[in-house]
C-alpha cells in the first residue's frame, strides 16, 4: 500500500489540473451567470488570475488522502472478495460489483468525504474576491472552527452514493474484462498494458455512469451548500434551474483524469501483488 500511495500521489500531481477544471465547471452555476465559457476559458482565466499554480489549488487535500483511500479501497475489496470467490478462486462479475460497492462505501465514509469536502472548499474559495484559506492546515482549522466536524462531512450521502457506484462499476467492469481475458485459465498472466487498458475502460464506464452524482456531491460540498436542504433538494434545484445537461458538467475533464487515474492505480496494484506473491510464495 505504501508503493501504491506513492504512485497515487504522483498520478494526482499529473492529473489534478483536470480535476480542478472539472470542479470549477460544476460549481459554475448558470444562475450566477456562468464565469466560464468552457474548459479552455476556465484554464485561461485561472492561469491569468493566479498563475499556473492556481490549477493546483486544493491538491494538498487529495495528496494527504490518497494513501489511506487506496488502503481502504483495496483492503476492503480484498477482504470481501476473498469471502466470495468460488472453489477455483474465481470471482464472478456480480460478486465483483458487490465487493466494489462495499469498498466504495467504506472509503467514502472513512476518507473520501472529508477529503473531498476540503478540496472543493479550497477550489471554491479561490473564486471569491478575498480567499480566506492560506493552506491545507489553515483551511481545515477554519472549517472545523466555524462549522465543526460536520463541516468536513458535507454531502456525505451524495459522496457515499458516488463512491459506492464508482467502485461498483469499476470493479464490475474490471472483473468482467479480466475473466473474459483469462477465459478458462485463471492463472493466465496479464501484461501491465492490458491491465491499463482495462482500467481505463472501467474508469470511463464509471464516469458516464455516475457523473450526475459527482455534480450533486460537488454542489453539496461547495461554499454555497447552505442553499440546499439535502441531497434530493440539490438534485431537484439543479434540474429545475439548470436542466438535465447540468448533471454532466465537467464530464470531459473528469473523463481524462479518471481514465488515467484508474489505469495507473490498477497497474500499480496488480504489479505490486505479483511482486508480493513472489516474495512470500502465496497464491
Amino acid at each position: 500500500m505504501f508503493v501504491g500511495g506513492i504512485a497515487g500521489g504522483i498520478e494526482i500531481c499529473i492529473t489534478f489540473p483536470t480535476e480542478y477544471v472539472k470542479t470549477q465547471l460544476q460549481l459554475d452555476e448558470k444562475a450566477n451567470p456562468p464565469r466560464y465559457r468552457g474548459i479552455g476559458d476556465c484554464v485561461a482565466q485561472t492561469v491569468r488570475g493566479h498563475g499556473v499554480k492556481g490549477l493546483y489549488r486544493g491538491l494538498s487535500s487529495l495528496l494527504y488522502g490518497s494513501i489511506p483511500k487506496s488502503a481502504v479501497r483495496f483492503g476492503v475489496f480484498e477482504i470481501l472478495s476473498n469471502q466470495m470467490r468460488d472453489e477455483a478462486g474465481r470471482l464472478d462479475s456480480t460478486r465483483g460489483l458487490v465487493c466494489g460497492l462495499g469498498a466504495g462505501v467504506m472509503e467514502a465514509v472513512l476518507v473520501v468525504c472529508p477529503m473531498e469536502t476540503v478540496k472543493v472548499k479550497f477550489i471554491h474559495d479561490q473564486t471569491s474576491a478575498n480567499p480566506k484559506y492560506r493552506g491545507f492546515y489553515h483551511g481545515v482549522r477554519e472549517i472545523v472552527r466555524t462549522q465543526g466536524i460536520r463541516g468536513t462531512y458535507q454531502g456525505l450521502t451524495a459522496t457515499v452514493l458516488k463512491q459506492g457506484s464508482n467502485q461498483a462499476i469499476r470493479f464490475f467492469v474490471m472483473t468482467s474484462l479480466k475473466n473474459w481475458y483469462k477465459g478458462n485459465d485463471p492463472n493466465r498472466p496479464m501484461n501491465p498494458l492490458v491491465t491499463g487498458v482495462f482500467g481505463a475502460v472501467a474508469g470511463a464506464a464509471s464516469v458516464f455512469g455516475n457523473t450526475p452524482l459527482d455534480v450533486i456531491k460537488t454542489r453539496m460540498q461547495g461554499l454555497e451548500a447552505h442553499k440546499y436542504k439535502n441531497t434530493v433538494d440539490c438534485a431537484v434545484q439543479i434540474m429545475k434551474h439548470e436542466g438535465p445537461a447540468a448533471f454532466y458538467k465537467g464530464t470531459i475533464p473528469r473523463l481524462g483524469r479518471v481514465c488515467l487515474d484508474v489505469a495507473i492505480v490498477f497497474i500499480i496494484y496488480e504489479e505490486v501483488v505479483k511482486v508480493l506473491n513472489k516474495v512470500w510464495k502465496t497464491e
